[in-house]
């Protein structure tokens, strides 16, 4: 087991940064592959970013391109999620998720292929 615990959600205005954070205990984190995803009320879960084990290759869906900033430190086993310019319909709860792998620069974009979850954390833009 690997808990992850998100933080760093709260309630923003459009056009407004936060930066959330993904905490793991227990193990070296170094050895996983990490992705953010959001779901918003009535809607699907969905891909937001994701690293790679040692932080080489990052990944974005189009909606968050140019604005979020995925990144991890190996020393805090913390990987973040910097959001930028923030908008109406970037209001979700946002769960990071882990996937230990021997590959350095592999990265995941599907929920299935991640085996452990945070708790998720809410992000409100207000207008």
């Amino acid at each position: 087991q690997v808990p992850l615990v998100e933080s760093g959600g709260g309630l923003v205005q459009a056009g407004g940064s936060l930066r959330l954070s993904c905490a793991a205990s227990g193990r070296t984190f170094s050895n996983y592959a990490v992705g953010w995803f959001r779901q918003a009320p009535g809607k699907e879960r969905e891909f937001v970013a994701a690293i790679s084990r040692i932080g080489s290759i990052t990944y974005y869906a189009d909606s968050v391109k140019g604005r979020f900033t995925i990144s991890r430190d190996h020393a805090k086993n913390t990987v973040y999620l910097q959001m930028n310019s923030l908008k109406l319909e970037d209001t979700a709860v946002y769960y990071c998720a882990a996937r230990e792998t021997a590959a350095f620069v592999s990265y995941y974009t599907r929920g299935v292929e991640y085996d452990y979850w945070g708790q998720g954390t809410q992000v409100t833009v207000s207008s």
